[in-house]
């Protein structure tokens, strides 16, 4: 019943991404002149929350002016943090089904990038927007960013979970090995007792498969 109910979960692992997608298709099909005041509105805000808790006084001409000045870096960090939470919520399903290290990492590079390219492209049938290599890539270092700290999260909470999974199948295996030379021993001997120092012997043997699963 659990794998039942975890296969038909599985696809819905999905979800994050195509609603990230959504969204940054969303932002882009905006015109330039309202994406425009969306950032400058940003930008204004910042500036703001920076005057009350630095407590520089600036009157609302000094913030408009310091607003206009971080603009556009603004406007590239929120590209950025778009393809860093679409790189996150892609690289999730693939995990989810397996994929790992750096088949993942280019898997999910590829779609983003992929997208990038042609949200960028969907840009220019918008009013005031254009296309911009320039803007590709820097949604490119964001979804690197965000694919390498799924890659670190899952190396430090979900490897030693695999670990221990594969040392138990390891002394599984061990033990079957040892029952099976067992049992061929008592087929050449009988039922004649045999030296218990050859069975201490084989038990601290070690099985060549697990190290290649490393």
């Amino acid at each position: 019943m659990k794998q039942i109910l975890f296969f038909f979960l599985k696809p819905l692992s999905f979800l994050p991404a195509l609603a990230m997608m959504y969204a940054i298709y969303s932002f882009s099909a905006q015109s330039g002149e309202v994406s425009g005041n969306l950032s400058y509105e940003v930008s204004c805000k910042i500036v703001e929350i920076g005057n009350e808790l630095l407590e520089k006084g600036l009157s609302m001409e000094e913030i408009q002016v310091f607003a206009e000045r971080i603009e556009y870096p603004v406007r590239k960090l929120a590209h950025m943090t778009e393809y860093f939470l679409l790189a996150v919520a892609v690289s999730f399903p693939f995990y989810v089904y397996g994929l790992r290290g750096f088949p993942l990492m280019l898997t999910a590079g590829m779609i983003c990038v992929a997208f990038a390219a042609g949200d960028e492209y969907h840009q220019s049938f918008v009013a005031g927007r254009g296309p911009s290599v320039k803007d590709v890539m820097i949604d490119s270092v964001g979804a690197f960013f965000g694919i390498l700290t799924v890659r670190i999260i899952c190396w430090i909470f979900l490897t030693p979970t695999r670990v221990a999974r594969k040392q138990e199948e390891f002394a599984y295996r061990k033990m079957q090995k040892r029952r099976r030379a067992q049992a061929k021993r008592r087929r050449n001997y009988g039922d004649r007792e045999y030296d218990d120092d050859y069975d201490n012997y084989y038990d601290n043997d070690y099985d060549d498969d697990y190290y290649d699963d490393y």
